[in-house]
């Protein structure tokens, strides 16, 4: 007699056990909620496989790739958020951003061939256009600081 459909466990048939978990029963789950993650892993999914990167994408592809995206977007907005902060701005423009950008060492390297719209550039002055500092004399003081 054959083992397929009788419920023994061990064949491939048969009724499988309930799995525990809070995503395993009737209800439909996307991955992205199973995930626990807000970017979508089911389009990107679609895109990693309509773009043929590779001839075959595992299952968790999509979901690291959504993981690290979320990741990414979410330190840089927390930094483009201190730079409006620091500006008394309460929205967030690409300036903001472009400030965020430039003033972290990793960003900036990820970035560094790309231009933002709107976003302008670092607020420097070249050394040599200061103004030249004279010797002070003792007991002297300026009418001007520079």
């Amino acid at each position: 007699m054959s083992s397929k459909g009788t419920g023994t466990g061990t064949g491939k048939g048969g009724k499988k056990a309930a799995k525990a978990g809070p995503f395993k029963g009737g209800k439909k789950f996307s991955k992205s909620k199973r995930a626990d993650i807000q970017f979508p892993v089911s389009r990107i999914g679609r895109y990693l496989k309509k773009g043929r990167f590779s001839k075959r994408i595992g299952q968790v592809a999509p979901v690291f790739l959504a993981s690290v995206l979320e990741y990414v977007t979410a330190e840089l907005l927390e930094l483009a958020g201190n730079a409006a902060k620091d500006h008394k701005k309460t929205r967030i423009n690409p300036r903001h951003i472009t400030l965020a950008i430039k003033n972290d060492d990793e960003f900036n390297l990820m970035t560094q061939n790309i231009t933002i719209a709107s976003g302008g550039v670092l607020p420097s002055i070249q050394p040599v256009l200061l103004p030249k500092s004279r010797g002070k004399k003792k007991g002297a003081t300026e009418s001007q600081e520079y």
